[in-house]
């Protein structure tokens, strides 16, 4: 067995816990057909690319991205590519985007009633759009 340090200590590698399953990732997007033809919707409004995540959380919340909000979007982050952002939250009058810019990705996406704790992390910038 590997060991590793942590500071002062040794800790071995983490094992999954006897007895439990990893349980496969399921879309919660009742109609792969239905999201297909979104991602190919957004793909006309926006160079950027959305994560299956995004458009699921797009899609559960009924949350309309229009021409304009979509080049606005698409406009902060090359802002925030310009001023060298990896992971950037975009705010978007009351949607928020978590956006992958060097990939050019949503990764994820939601509005203000999605926002339980209001807590985002894992961003290295904040771009209100």
């Amino acid at each position: 067995m590997e060991n590793y340090r942590i500071g002062a200590e040794n800790v071995g590698r983490v094992r999954p816990q006897a007895g439990k399953e990893r349980v496969p990732f399921t879309s919660k997007i009742p109609n792969a057909e239905f999201a297909k033809e979104f991602d190919n919707s957004l793909k006309q409004l926006t160079k950027l690319k959305f994560s299956g995540h995004a458009i699921g959380r797009l899609t559960d919340r009924g949350v309309r991205l229009t021409g304009d909000k979509a080049m606005r979007l698409e406009n902060a982050v090359d802002v925030a590519e310009k001023k060298g952002a990896r992971d950037s939250l975009v705010l978007l009058d009351e949607l928020a985007f978590v956006v992958s810019v060097k990939n050019r990705t949503v990764v994820t996406a939601c509005d203000m009633q999605g926002m339980k704790e209001g807590v985002f992390t894992k961003i290295d910038s904040t771009i209100l759009g």
